[in-house]
């Protein structure tokens, strides 16, 4: 599973790991700190937070055209200096006033022109790795691998979130509103790490920089040479993708608002005994480790690799053991903490689903990427009925608020619902996103190439606008018609995604 792969790939995906952890740790509680605050309604909210995630999104376009011409090297450099700033102003608490509201603003303008500088200029050195025919084969692998790296950042944002606001409103005597700035400060100190990251490991990953003025003469050796008509049909499939991917980004990204909401307002505030195992993070853990240990007893090629392997499952399921045993008491549940799930998944799961690819290949049945990113739509569409089933006989959300104000609401929802729609939206998500990363990196024509990789991020971004519909729809609707909304969207997307297979394959 780890064989085979350019050196490189462990250092931007580590340098990716540290970014992330950051933004997830900011953007896990960004949506309730607008609310208490600022004193927002969820519907003006979820505006904010949907043109925050538009623009983190839209963004990579300029930083991807920037990158053509100056090279991706040094616009990931610039970026995560420029996201360093953004998220240290957002980590000063200035109240709830018109300047800090200026403040605010200002920080996400800066926290999102540095990840469009940052985030696809990395992704498209990542593919620029496999350009090499040795590594060629191994391009949706590798990006699976980078995928799921990048995800483990994302697994602790939100018990970082949650433990340091805890921290600094019991030990500092901070009040709940300004305690979300300590949450976003713990972003500050993650980009440190990532940057050096990024410098320590730069060796290994320097030759896919794109330095224009340095590589002019190697990349103009190396570019593949297209017609004009194969290179429209490249970017006409690619632009049937981005077209595509913008309603799964709207569905998936309900996870921060709408999914958030539901966590707050309608699931259980606490967990007893056993149920409290799945909302400590080091548990998510240990069942990584058995994952990843059992893989490597069946696919290690020494006894000491099995013996190593062997030792560690047995640790962490000594750990869980442990831990069975003594889950006893009650623990409260925060609405943020639901979002380490979807992570815990990527990473657990990453392997798994590589497992099922890689003898589907050697069968020759694996499904192109275009094929894949299709049944991810209808696996999303999957993860709202169950939502539209966790929802029957409950309030409207406005009936709810109402109720909770007047102190006569009960949270009847059970936490496994979310668990399982974040397991259901996780399968979809390795289906779509690091296969249709991969896709873009394959099939862009190499002069477009960040240009490219921009334009999935603006697909991306369109789709993150929309998740705003989620703020929207959240008030006098029942639950089941908000969940149905997205369900549809998913549906409908992936029927056009078959009626245009064969175009797409054709390229992939």
């Amino acid at each position: 599973m780890f064989e085979n792969q350019p050196k490189g790939l462990w250092a931007l995906a580590l340098a990716n790991t540290g970014e992330r952890f950051g933004y997830y740790t900011m953007l896990a509680v960004f949506a309730l700190f607008l609310g208490e605050n600022f004193g927002l309604t969820e519907s003006v909210s979820g505006i904010i937070y949907g043109v925050f995630l538009g623009l983190v999104y839209f963004l990579p376009l300029v930083g991807g055209i920037m990158a053509d011409k100056f090279g991706f090297g040094r616009m990931v450099t610039i970026g995560i200096m420029i996201m360093f700033l953004g998220y240290l102003f957002l980590s000063i608490p200035l109240g709830s006033g018109a300047v800090a509201f200026a403040g605010m603003f200002a920080a996400l303008l800066l926290i999102s022109f540095g990840t469009g500088l940052f985030k696809g200029n990395l992704q498209v050195m990542v593919g620029n790795l496999y350009d090499e025919p040795r590594f060629a084969d191994r391009r949706d692998a590798g990006f699976s691998l980078f995928y799921m790296a990048i995800n483990i950042g994302a697994l602790f944002a939100p018990t970082a979130a949650v433990e340091i606001m805890k921290w600094a409103e019991i030990e500092l005597g901070y009040s709940h509103a300004d305690s979300y700035h300590f949450a976003f400060a713990v972003a500050c100190a993650s980009l440190i790490l990532s940057i050096a990251i990024y410098y320590t490991f730069r060796s290994t990953f320097r030759h896919v920089e794109g330095e224009k003025k340095k590589n002019a003469a190697t990349n103009a050796a190396s570019e593949e040479e297209l017609s004009p008509e194969e290179t429209r049909q490249r970017i006409t499939a690619l632009i049937l993708v981005f077209a595509v991917v913008i309603f799964f980004w709207m569905a998936f990204h309900q996870n921060g608002l709408s999914l958030t909401y539901f966590a707050n307002q309608f699931t259980h505030k606490t967990a007893e005994g056993v149920d409290t195992m799945p909302f400590n993070v080091w548990n998510l853990v240990a069942i990584i480790f058995i994952v990843y240990g059992l893989f490597s007893i069946f696919q290690s090629k020494t006894l000491k690799g099995k013996g190593i392997a062997t030792a560690v499952v047995a640790a962490a399921g000594c750990f869980l053991g442990y831990q069975y045993q003594h889950a006893t008491g009650t623990v409260d549940i925060s609405a943020p903490i639901f979002q380490h799930f979807n992570p815990f998944y990527v990473v657990a799961l990453t392997p798994v689903s590589m497992a099922i690819f890689s003898a589907l290949a050697a069968k020759g049945k694996e499904p192109k990427a275009p094929r894949k990113i299709a049944y991810g739509m209808i696996i999303a569409a999957i993860a709202f009925c169950l939502m539209i089933f966790a929802s029957q006989g409950l309030l409207t959300p406005n009936e709810q608020k109402a109720a909770i104000e007047a102190g006569t609401a009960t949270y009847p929802a059970s936490p496994y619902w979310l668990i399982s729609v974040y397991l259901v939206l996780t399968f979809g998500e390795l289906l779509l996103s690091p296969m249709g990363i991969s896709f873009v990196s394959k099939v862009a024509p190499p002069k477009y190439k960040g240009m490219m990789m921009g334009g999935w991020f603006v697909a991306t971004a369109i789709g993150n606008l929309l998740v705003s519909v989620g703020g929207i729809l959240w008030g006098d609707l029942s639950l089941t018609t908000v969940w149905l909304v997205f369900a549809s969207l998913c549906l409908l997307s992936a029927l056009f995604m078959f009626s245009m297979m064969k175009r797409l394959e054709k390229v992939a």
